[in-house]
């Protein structure tokens, strides 16, 4: 079986970069900087409505968008543009 896909968390951008290149598997990161091979973002915290203790990873993908789906499809464009996450949203 084996493992399919790391998901790295909270991880120092540089490491995660690291661990990215050298592993044949794909990695997710959350809070983990922009050369992992995708991101993952809590949908709560991408729409805003957790308001409490937020993670440096969270951005509200909400704020400027009509709806949900305009603010799911910001995210999807943010990770193809590698513009999310930025480095204030990585550790």
């Amino acid at each position: 079986l084996g493992v399919k896909t790391l998901v790295l968390e909270c991880v120092p951008a540089a490491l995660a970069k690291q661990v990215s290149q050298a592993l044949s598997i794909p990695t997710i990161g959350i809070g983990a900087g922009v050369d992992c091979d995708g991101q993952v973002l809590v949908s709560y915290d991408m729409l805003g409505i957790n308001t409490k203790h937020l993670p440096r990873f969270v951005k509200n993908f909400l704020k400027g968008n009509n709806d949900i789906k305009g603010a799911v499809n910001a995210f999807i464009a943010a990770v193809k543009t590698q513009s999310f996450p930025g480095n204030e949203h990585s550790y």
